[in-house]
Formats: structure tokens, C-alpha cells, sequence
């Protein structure tokens, strides 16, 4: 049982999965910025 759940885990490629994750915060963290800098009137 576990030599298989072992197996599942180094199946996995860790480096693409952490590299979407970080194209995903870099996508979500754009409009963020602008949304944070509306709401605080342009004042950071």
C-alpha cells in the first residue's frame, strides 16, 4: 500500500506544478495591486 502511494508522489513533477503556482500568483497578484491601490485612493 504504501510503495504505491509512494510511487504516486514521486511520479508527480513537482517543478511544473510549482512553477503554474507561481504563474498563478503573479496573475492574481496584478489586478490585486491595482484593486488595493483604488481602494486606498491611489495612496500606498
Amino acid at each position: 500500500m504504501f510503495d504505491s502511494l509512494f510511487n504516486t508522489f514521486t511520479s508527480i513533477n513537482w517543478e511544473v506544478i510549482f512553477q503554474l503556482l507561481s504563474v498563478a500568483l503573479i496573475v492574481i497578484s496584478g489586478p490585486l495591486v491595482i484593486f488595493v491601490l483604488a481602494f486606498r485612493n491611489g495612496n500606498l
